[in-house]
């Protein structure tokens, strides 16, 4: 028999890859975060779950882990490249720029949080030494969690990563700081947390600049090869080689990662290595959520479930309070502030790292330690429904406060162009009509692209087009052009018929998905149509034949010539589409009998 299914490994394998095919399409499909779903299916499939039925079922084995400890290092494997990831969407410079955010209020939230933490433990029986490290470990935030759930180029994504950056590089000494604390603990604690600091600079230096030597060179190379697999692989060792080197270090792996990262940033090759990478990223992080899932009893809950609610709170209180009011005082609006605040109240899959240094040191006792540790699993569990509360309390705090522009006015005697919809494609347009001064006016009903529009100095208004009054409001009679730029294409053809109906001569500018979608709005009344599809081939085409050496006068003349050739041909297929259904429309008007 080639596979053993009743090895222990693979069953599991088995199990988490299933998962993995099943929580992400299932969970995006209703627009939910896929980090609930994961999560749940830990504590379906683990030992407190339908593993605690496997002497009674043993059919169960296949469908449950049965080592739960046995998938820890690819977890742990998942938050690497995850931090990885982070680090080939920034830059040097940027991060660099960041430094205040991560140095200052960094450094100030972690400590100011796991002292207030660490003193309210002590004042309810904890001694000083247990107090400290409890305090230290339940101030720590989950970057694996907050930083996919925020991103990195929102305010409040920006804010929450400076932080959870510091956060992952104290990780190391706070383990030290442990040791050192510990009952039986000598002064060499001190000193090897001072090696430490020591140690780690030296090799951060080291592959700083190596890196900056090598990897452009090593990725050239792996790139004539023309080999994928020789690519990855390169791009798995630089990972690997750095948070191994970190690691001996003293300090964390995950700075290794976050380094191998930004060295790889800075090359040309980063967006190759980023899309090779973020299969293994995704799968990798799953496991680790599974792994959360895991630790959650649910009988353990509900005979605590009073207490667990109150150390919850209680955390989550503090941690929001002193984030929220260091982000404002480093300048960010409240809304912006609350946001992260709330964002990062829960505890961090690295709380239970330090509680085991705890426990370890003899700082808590076991029964303590388990306690934090059902806690930490619960706050993993709502992350992304605290990111949610974040956000919809920004928004509020943002209404009542008046810190965003006041909504656009639609002027009474014309609002110039009308724009529907101000994603990337409205957006665009919008940016061109300020290049040429003119005036315009934008509707969206997504509510936080609204307010990021609003606050770049964009006139935009929040309304949905699906309500007649919203589009009457709009003074489409005195407008110059209306411009559709919503990726729906059946409301575009929609909105197009009516607009037409309403105003037979204002000029209607629409995004199609294709050439059919096109001939549909032509049809509907569409002044122009504009194919996603023609448009991108003609970039093309136009690129290959500036890079072939031909003038770039005569590439323009002939994509402007094929542009009206293909767009007079869609119109020409939707007019002889148009004839038939009108012939047979005055048909049944002169016999009525055939309807």
């Amino acid at each position: 028999m080639l596979f053993d299914l009743t090895h222990g490994g693979f069953s599991d394998a088995l199990v988490i890859l299933g998962a993995a095919g099943l929580v992400i399409p299932a969970f995006a499909r209703f627009r939910i975060s896929p980090v609930i779903g994961f999560i749940l299916v830990g504590l379906l499939v683990g030992p407190a779950g339908l593993g605690a039925l496997v002497p009674d079922y043993p059919w169960l084995y296949y469908v449950t882990i049965s080592d739960p400890h046995g998938i820890e290092p690819f977890a742990e494997f998942g938050i690497i490249l995850l931090l990885f990831s982070i680090g080939l969407e920034l830059s040097l410079k940027r991060l660099w720029a960041m430094r205040t955010l991560v140095f200052g209020v960094g450094a100030a939230e972690l400590i100011g949080s796991g002292l207030i933490l660490g003193l309210a433990l002590h004042l309810i029986g904890q001694a000083w030494g247990g107090a400290i490290g409890l305090g230290f470990a339940l101030a720590l935030s989950s970057t694996a969690l907050v930083i996919p759930l925020a991103g990195t180029q929102s305010a409040s994504g920006r804010a929450a990563f400076a932080m959870l950056l510091f956060e992952d590089v104290a990780l190391v000494p706070i383990i030290f700081m442990l040791g050192a604390l510990a009952p039986n603990a000598t002064q060499d604690g001190w000193q090897n947390l001072m090696d430490v600091a020591i140690r780690g600079g030296i090799t951060v230096a080291i592959l700083f600049v190596v890196g900056r030597l090598l990897l452009p060179r090593m990725f050239g190379q792996a790139a004539r090869t023309k080999s994928p697999e020789l690519f990855l692989a390169a791009s798995l060792l630089i990972v690997i080689v750095a948070s191994l080197a970190t690691s001996a270090a003293g300090l964390s792996p995950i700075v290794g990662a976050l380094l191998a990262g930004l060295l790889i940033a800075e090359t040309e090759y980063h967006s190759e290595v980023e899309v090779m990478t973020a299969p293994f990223k995704g799968l990798a992080l799953g496991v680790f959520l599974i792994t959360v899932g895991m630790q959650l009893d649910l009988r353990l809950v509900a005979a605590n479930w009073q207490m667990l609610l109150l150390a919850i709170m209680g955390v989550m209180l503090v941690k929001a309070t002193v984030t929220t009011a260091l982000v404002r005082i480093a300048g960010a609006r409240m809304g912006t502030a609350a946001e992260t605040g709330v964002m990062m109240a829960s505890p961090s899959e690295t709380t239970l790292i330090v509680l085991g240094a705890a426990g370890a040191a003899g700082l808590i006792l076991p029964s303590t330690a388990a306690f934090w540790t059902t806690v930490t699993a619960i706050g993993l569990t709502i992350t992304p429904l605290l990111a949610k509360a974040g956000s919809l309390i920004a928004r509020r705090i943002e209404f009542v406060s008046g810190e965003l522009p006041p909504e656009a006015d639609v002027d009474a005697e014309g609002p110039g162009t009308v724009i529907i919809g101000f994603g990337r494609v409205g957006r665009t347009v919008a940016d061109m009509l300020k290049v040429h001064d003119k005036k315009f006016i934008a509707v969206e009903a997504d509510i936080d692209t609204v307010n990021e529009g609003r606050r770049a100095g964009y006139p935009v208004i929040f309304g949905d087009v699906v309500r007649p009054e919203l589009v009457d409001r709009l003074n489409l009679g005195r407008a110059d052009a209306l411009i559709l730029t919503m990726d729906e294409p059946v409301l575009t053809v929609r909105l197009t018929r009516r607009v037409r109906g309403w105003v037979p001569n204002l000029p209607i500018i629409a995004r199609a998905r294709d050439w059919n979608h096109a001939a549909e709005l032509y049809r509907a009344g569409a002044t122009d149509a504009v194919p996603e599809t023609l448009e991108s081939s003609l970039q093309l085409s136009e690129a290959v034949l500036v890079d072939l050496g031909v003038a770039v006068g005569p590439v323009i003349a002939s994509i402007h010539e094929k542009r009206d050739g293909m767009r007079k041909a869609i119109k020409d297929a939707a007019e002889m589409d148009r004839e038939p259904r009108l012939r047979r429309t005055r048909a049944d008007d002169a016999d009525p009998s055939a309807a």
